[in-house]
């Protein structure tokens, strides 16, 4: 299911030097530089705690960075004055535990991915009937049409999850961040999820940054994979190209892969050289 590999372009997303670390003193990020070709589908993989979520919270300034910068295609530094807003406009977010509104029914939860372009004041009355068809589309998209007018808190967990996704479609965003989208789900519903993210980022050509830590949803659906341990990039390169020295790399020194452990015993460790971009 993997793509063709993306022409070489200019990265639709990029950071150089950056490091995360919290007010505790705790590092949740060192030094790293990558970049986001436009239209890649890159998976983040690695461990709980590992520094995923950090690096990908990050890119969007829920998690601000203490040194280094974050540039976008077309806005720069997302720090600088303004930059933020509008870099967000357009850089959509699905969670893991959903963070949809329960009493609210499915189709006003994905217009809530349209607040972001409208004023406060205009937020506040019912949104142009333009944004509630882009908001039925989505939901089509994700297959709940007939669920539009249903509360949310009576769907099933991987309906809530698609409603998320459709509330980021809604955003028409240019970057798609994911984090840990299908932790909560089973193996099944997992597959159809994360298939269904590939298949609309892919088609609408957005940039995608997916937190995950199954390793068999990595090789099946990345076009890259960006090992993530103890808070640096270890590894960046093809699904193709994830051997157990490299897994083993990712999930710690000595430490097979969850996917090895069901397979086979414990590898010795294989050093692997820290790539380029990680600082």
């Amino acid at each position: 299911m993997n793509a063709s590999p993306l022409p070489s372009t200019d990265p639709a997303l990029s950071i150089r030097g950056v490091e995360v670390v919290y007010p505790d003193g705790t590092v949740g990020l060192r030094r790293t530089r990558l970049s986001f070709v436009p239209g890649e589908f890159v998976v983040l993989l690695g461990p709980s705690g590992a520094g995923k979520s950090t690096l990908l919270r990050s890119l969007n300034g829920l998690v601000k960075a203490t040194a280094g910068t974050i540039e976008v295609a077309g806005i720069g530094d997302i720090h600088a004055r303004g930059a933020l807003r509008r870099h967000r406009q357009r850089c959509a977010m699905v969670f893991q535990q959903h963070q949809l509104i329960g009493r609210l029914t499915t189709l006003q939860n994905v217009l809530t991915g349209r607040l972001s372009y409208h004023s406060t004041l205009r937020s506040l009355w019912p949104l142009p009937l333009a944004d509630k068809r882009l908001a039925l589309d989505c939901l089509d998209r994700v297959g709940l049409l007939d669920c539009a007018l249903r509360r949310v808190d009576e769907l099933s967990g991987g309906q809530q999850q698609r409603v998320g996704i459709a509330r980021a479609i809604a955003q028409q965003p240019r970057i798609l961040l994911a984090d840990e989208p299908v932790a909560s789900l089973d193996p099944a519903t997992s597959m159809r999820v994360l298939g269904l993210i590939h298949s609309i980022c892919k088609a609408d050509g957005i940039t995608a940054v997916v937190s995950l830590h199954q390793v068999d949803l990595a090789r099946r659906f990345a076009d890259r994979v960006v090992g993530i341990g103890s808070g640096s990039v270890v590894f960046d390169g093809p699904p193709a190209a994830m051997g157990e020295p490299v897994l083993s790399a990712i999930y710690g020194a000595g430490t097979p892969s969850p996917q090895a452990r069901r397979e086979q015993p414990p590898t010795q460790h294989v050093s692997i050289p820290l790539p380029e971009h990680a600082a």
